[in-house]
Formats: C-alpha cells, sequence, structure tokens
C-alpha cells in the first residue's frame, strides 16, 4: 500500500460537512447476515485454504523475499510464480511488460469465461511488489495469496454453478514507493491500456493488505473523522470502500460479502474519488477510479490496524490464515451472485 503520510485535517473537516448535507454518498454499513444461504455452505474448505495461503505466503515472503523495485529479480521470480500457479491450476496467463527507468517489470494477467458470452466481466487486481527493506507478508503477499486462491476455488466449481462471467486476474508489478502515485504503477499503465483498447470491466476489485486481524478492543483506529462514526474498536472485519459513482457496486459486493457470516464487513462509500479523505485512494482501485471505472477496495485498514505496516516486521507468522480463508470465500460469493 502506498504512503501513508496524509493531510488529514482540513480533509476531514471537508468529509464531516459533506456526510452531513449528502447523507446517502457517504455511508457506512456493518454486520453480517444471521444465517448463511444454501449455497454459502461448503464454497471452500477452510482448512485447506489456510493451508495453500500459508505456501503461497513462505514462498512470496521467505523462498522469495523482499519484491521491492530495488530487487528485480525478485519482482520477476514473483511474476514467474504467479504465471505457474495459474498455469497449474489451468487458466491462461500473460505478462504484460513495461519499462520502469530502465528495468523491465510486468504485470500478469489471467483470465477465465466461466460462461459462453458472458454477462459481466470482473478483474481482481492486488499488487505485488514491497516497500524495499520488507517482505510484505500483509502489504502485500497477502492479498497475491488470496487472489490466487479465489482463481483456484473458481475453477474448482466451473461447471458446477452458474458464474455467468468471465474474471481477469490481475496482479500488479509495482503499487510501492518510488513508484505510488506516479505513472509508473502498474494498476495505472493498465488501466490507461484498458481505456485505450476500449476494454470491458464492469467491475474493478482492488485486494490490498488482506491479512491481518486483531480482536483486542481498541487495536483498530481510523482516519478523522471516521473515529466518531461508531465503527468497531477490534479489527475483526473486513472492509470495502468504494467512491459515489461505484456505490452500487460497493453494496453488491456488500451484500454477497454478508453471506458469510464468519467475515464481518464494513462499507465505506466516498465521494469526489476519495479526495476529500486521501487514506482511501493509496492502493490500485484510485487508478481505476481515475480511469472512469467502478471499482472498491477491499482491506483490513492497513496501517489503521497493522502495527507491522511497512516494517520489517510485516512477515507471515502475523497473519490470520482463518481471516484470510474467510475472504477466499467471501470473494466466491460474490463471483456467484447476481450483478448488482
Amino acid at each position: 500500500m502506498g504512503s501513508g503520510i496524509l493531510p488529514r485535517c482540513c480533509a476531514g473537516l471537508a468529509l464531516v460537512l459533506v456526510g452531513l448535507l449528502l447523507q446517502d454518498v457517504l455511508s457506512g454499513e456493518t454486520g453480517a447476515a444471521s444465517a448463511p444461504p444454501v449455497e454459502a455452505s461448503a464454497m471452500i474448505d477452510v482448512a485447506t485454504t489456510q493451508a495453500s495461503l500459508r505456501e503461497h505466503l513462505k514462498a512470496l515472503t521467505v523462498d522469495i523475499g523482499e519484491r521491492s523495485v530495488q530487487v528485480p529479480r525478485n519482482l520477476k521470480k514473483t511474476a514467474d510464480y504467479i504465471r505457474d500457479f495459474y498455469r497449474d491450476i489451468g487458466i491462461e496467463s500473460r505478462l504484460e511488460p513495461y519499462d520502469y527507468q530502465g528495468i523491465e517489470v510486468a504485470n500478469v494477467v489471467a483470465e477465465v469465461q466461466l460462461a459462453p458470452g458472458p454477462k459481466r466481466r470482473i478483474l481482481i487486481g492486488a499488487h505485488y511488489d514491497s516497500v524495499a527493506g520488507t517482505v510484505g507478508a500483509d502489504d502485500n503477499a497477502s492479498a497475491v495469496a488470496v487472489q490466487l486462491e479465489t482463481a483456484r476455488r473458481v475453477m474448482a466449481l466451473k461447471g458446477k454453478m452458474a458464474f455467468d462471467l468471465s474474471v481477469a486476474f490481475v496482479s500488479f508489478a509495482l503499487e510501492e514507493p518510488p513508484a505510488y502515485g506516479t505513472a509508473y504503477m502498474g494498476s495505472r499503465v493498465y488501466a490507461q491500456q484498458a481505456l485505450k483498447r476500449g476494454e470491458r470491466i464492469d467491475a474493478m476489485i482492488c485486494l490490498e493488505m488482506v491479512g491481518y486481524a486483531c480482536r483486542e478492543p481498541g487495536c483498530q483506529s481510523y482516519p478523522f473523522p471516521l473515529m466518531f462514526f461508531g465503527y468497531p474498536k477490534a479489527g475483526d472485519f473486513i472492509g470495502i470502500v468504494g467512491n459515489f459513482a461505484s456505490r452500487g457496486l460497493a453494496r453488491g459486493v456488500g451484500d454477497s460479502f454478508r453471506k458469510n457470516p464468519d467475515l464481518p464487513v464494513i462499507q465505506l462509500t466516498v465521494p469526489f474519488n476519495g479526495w476529500i479523505l486521501p487514506a482511501v485512494r493509496l492502493s490500485d482501485h484510485a487508478s481505476f477510479w481515475d480511469a472512469g471505472f467502478k471499482a472498491v477496495m477491499i482491506t483490513d485498514s492497513a496501517f489503521f490496524r497493522n502495527p507491522h505496516y511497512h516494517l520489517a516486521s510485516d512477515r507471515a507468522e502475523t497473519l490470520d490464515y482463518g481471516f484470510m480463508a474467510e475472504l477466499v470465500e467471501s470473494l466466491v460469493l460474490f463471483l456467484a451472485s447476481p450483478a448488482p
């Protein structure tokens, strides 16, 4: 996830005013359904998924290690690892290389069509680089692992469930500083290329730091002024963040996620592409917002929860693999749901 240095005070005051004037624009919703519907049962095997997630984290953070642009050979190893995984589960993938100051990096794109003439095309994205000096377990190996396991489960259910869509799984090469906020972000490169080629993207789901949970009251914080909005004090929920143009998508994702009673959800919809609350723009979804696509960020709230953010201590043993496995289930529930 990009830099956490934010101009909070003025943005926060503006957010309060907009929240009062446009209550339907800025909304937060929490909770989960009291009982799952039939289709939520046996969507994944949680124990098996946890084990697979652990294997991905070991591969990305131990076997490969730091995945910053300062270690380009490890970025290549990561791209190869992702491509090899897709090959092994029967999904074709490709590299979309681009130049970063004389270094070739590449977005990894894999796509599966789950129905003939699908009505929807959904992109699930996650950046695979880490901050220099870290192995980036939560930021952002957790998201890559969830992305890969979601793809595995979708392929296992192909032909057994009515998925009327195609899904593109895109792993972005660069998101962290010094690429953050520049044209070299993998998501910006992809979104701009998608615009030029007229690519259909009905929904972009950005996975950003999705592996850390804390359950002690007070362990969860929020950007000003959201700490006054009555949100939970413990960090055992997943956040869904959308802009005004994506509010229908965010609502649909939230409704689908609430079919999973084991993963609490908070939704936040912000106006003005999130500029009024800069903390919600610090990942790849903002590249798609700015390009005019509907996009939401799925997140554990990053530095508002995880004390290891951008530190060498962001390691695999700090993550909650049950929490991540439940997110895989929630994502599959969303993909199996009718269009919002």
